[in-house]
């Protein structure tokens, strides 16, 4: 805990102490689990063109990777398993090397406009190939790598949280209240690129590359 933070707190730390403050748990959200995709999954990840991929490694430190592509990028090859194209990106590869020490993964669906979501929690595995890989394929960009994840729970969770938020309601939205990302890059990131040439890589320029 960050020196800064005042230190007179009270911390929940006990599974018996957080569950005095939450208290019970219905029955309903108690057993709505799975440990397969049911026809209802399918028809969610085929309307689903974003998911949010949470790893760790093996110490426990944490990462969160967006995905994205069109509705149904993923790619459903039984009722356990399910796979997910790697398209270009920084090459970092967080979540890959989280996977490599730690080989689980949670995953949040979203359709836009829904405010529940579709979580799926499993054993992740990195593949360079497979008789798939042809069906992964979007705008001519065949991935060289993919997250096969075999699932062990699967369930929808309730829309509490964007209904909050209100985070479809678009006259809600005011992106211009935050710095553009050609301003969070000069400002924040290595880099000797100018603002200028920084807008222009971020504009069209930016679109047309997503799958070069």
């Amino acid at each position: 805990m960050s020196e800064e933070i005042d230190r007179n707190l009270r911390l929940v730390e006990t599974a018996e102490q957080l569950r005095e403050i939450l208290g019970p748990v219905s029955e309903r959200a108690r057993t709505k689990t799975r440990s397969e995709l049911s026809e209802m999954d399918r028809l969610w990840l085929e309307a689903s063109p974003f998911c949010l991929i949470s790893t760790s490694d093996a110490n426990g430190s944490c990462d969160v990777s967006p995905k994205g592509d069109p509705p149904g990028f993923t790619l459903v090859l039984d009722k356990k398993t399910i796979v997910i194209p790697e398209r270009l990106g920084n090459r970092r590869a967080d979540s890959f090397h989280n996977i490599l020490q730690n080989g689980h993964a949670g995953l949040l669906y979203l359709v836009p406009g829904r405010g529940d979501t579709l979580r799926i929690n499993g054993r992740a595995s990195i593949v360079s190939d497979g008789p798939f890989f042809d069906q992964l394929v979007v705008n001519g960009h065949r991935p060289s790598l993919a997250l096969l994840v075999d699932i062990d729970e699967v369930f929808f969770h309730c829309s509490k949280a964007f209904l909050r938020s209100e985070l479809w309601n678009h006259e809600t939205w005011n992106p211009e209240t935050v710095p553009s990302r050609p301003r969070i890059a000069k400002e924040l990131e290595n880099t000797e690129a100018t603002l200028e040439e920084l807008e222009i890589y971020y504009g069209e320029q930016y679109r047309k590359g997503l799958y070069a």
